[in-house]
């Protein structure tokens, strides 16, 4: 009798916790809906002040902006944590053409960030179209020397999770002119990372490595139309010749800053979770898919979990990450100081996939701890968030990673995401306002649940230098 009361009694507690978690979570789906702040806050940081390349002055602003919006939320504690960053600058509008058969065609280009620029009157040569790093190097130095390369791998249209179609090329963007200079080649035009047609650029990190300056030669994207106009063209004329000119210029590293705010837990402050998106984006659009929807949404993962009306039992933070696109500086420097301090983070949760609507997330993380998140899963299932897989977090939280610990990533649907990534069309109208808004709610949700039940293994800190 007395086994069955328990029982009975342990029963009728599991249901009273998974009742609670219900009416906890619809409550920030409704809230997030219908009075939410993470579209407001876009609005702002997109249009009131716009592209925010680590090292400017927009992204000072957005430091400034997002800073005095955390105090206003009445956090425990908001502070910004210096960190240095690269400063690199696009100067005037690039250009681009071919000529063939007597023909001249315009190209869409745009420097990529991190090239040099091109000689005041640009640069112009002879066409080697390579569909890889791999095809480039076969050919060798007597093919390569005093040629513009051009690298035409396209995005792989079968692969249903873009991403992975995206790191299936991406090498090309990032490694191309340090390869290609290294065989003495002029410069280098990559097509765009994008899987539709369309006549947009789309910029994004490259490096030299330690390649000596006199090595390093410019580097552009052109658009996929072009990337299939020039292709066709040299499939009729091997001869033709390609020029362009950039002014970029590469600055020393100025002193910028993460963001971070933080609400303080009652009965477990020592145990940290950390939600974030990045603050810094790249130029040619406003950033608001990358990475203006996932700082929003955190900031608004804050709000949600204050008018709750109750402290949290651990330590929620949300960092506002600068220099993701070309440095990861700020990611690294949370890390270092967390470090340092000999912070335990339990769970970190990044946004950095764009606005559209939330599918769910990915888990960087133990069996145990997935365990625990799929039998989470039917909290969400109402809210038609069915995604809870194994695989990648996020960027700017993957320095910070130690044993025991989740790290974990919001995955929205990523069909959309590349026809605006690091092009001129990441902009504010791109971004739909309830789509955000259910991906700020997905995240508050996740956080709540690690807050209320904590993971399954215990953190093992890393060892201080």
């Amino acid at each position: 009798m007395k086994i069955k009361i328990v029982l009975v009694f342990l029963l009728g507690a599991a249901l009273c916790k998974a009742q609670n978690d219900q009416e906890a979570i619809k409550n920030f789906y409704d809230t997030a809906l219908s009075d939410g702040m993470s579209y407001a806050w876009l609005d702002h940081l997109s249009n009131e002040i716009g592209g925010r390349l680590s090292g400017s002055e927009n992204a000072q602003k957005a430091i400034e902006y997002t800073q005095s919006q955390l105090v206003d939320l009445g956090l425990d504690k908001v502070w910004l944590q210096p960190v240095m960053v690269p400063k690199w600058v696009r100067g005037e509008k690039e250009s681009g053409y071919f000529k063939t058969k007597g023909e001249h065609h315009e190209l869409n280009i745009c420097a990529l960030g991190g090239s040099v620029a091109t000689p005041e009157e640009g640069i112009q040569g002879k066409v080697i179209e390579v569909k890889g790093i791999e095809e480039l190097k076969a050919l060798g130095e007597e093919k390569i020397k005093g040629n513009i390369i051009f690298y035409n791998r396209p995005m792989e249209q079968t692969l249903i999770h873009t991403f992975e179609a995206y790191g299936g090329c991406v090498d090309q963007r990032y490694s191309g002119a340090l390869e290609a200079g290294k065989l003495g080649a002029l410069g280098v035009i990559v097509r765009s990372m994008n899987l539709r047609l369309d006549d947009l650029p789309h910029t994004g990190a490259m490096t030299y490595g330690d390649l000596p300056e006199d090595q390093r030669i410019p580097s552009a994207a052109i658009s996929t139309n072009d990337a299939e106009k020039l292709s066709r063209s040299l499939q009729t004329d091997a001869s033709l010749e390609l020029g362009f000119k950039q002014s970029c210029r590469q600055f020393e590293d100025v002193e910028s800053y993460n963001v971070i705010g933080e609400i303080t837990g009652t009965e477990f402050p020592n145990e940290i979770i950390i939600v974030g998106g990045h603050l810094d984006s790249w130029d040619l659009g406003d950033g608001s898919h990358d990475d203006g929807a996932g700082v929003v949404q955190s900031m608004e993962v804050m709000r949600l979990l204050k008018l709750k009306g109750q402290k949290t039992r651990r330590t929620i933070r949300v960092v506002l990450f600068m220099n993701e696109e070309n440095g990861l500086r700020g990611g690294t420097k949370y890390a270092e100081v967390a470090k340092m301090k000999n912070e335990v983070h339990i769970v970190a949760l990044e946004s950095d996939s764009g606005g559209f609507t939330p599918r769910g997330f990915s888990f960087d993380c133990s069996d145990a701890e997935m365990e625990q998140v799929l039998g989470w899963a039917p909290l969400f299932k109402p809210y038609l968030i069915h995604y809870f897989e194994k695989g990648g977090s996020g960027a700017d939280i993957g320095p910070l990673k130690t044993e025991g610990m989740v790290l974990a990533g919001l995955r929205p649907d990523s069909q959309r995401y590349f026809d605006h990534h690091h092009a001129s069309n990441d902009t504010f109208d791109a971004v739909n306002k309830r789509e955000l808004e259910l991906g700020a709610a997905t995240m508050t949700s996740l956080v709540y649940l690690y807050d209320t039940y904590g993971t399954k293994m215990p953190v093992t800190l890393p060892l201080k230098n």
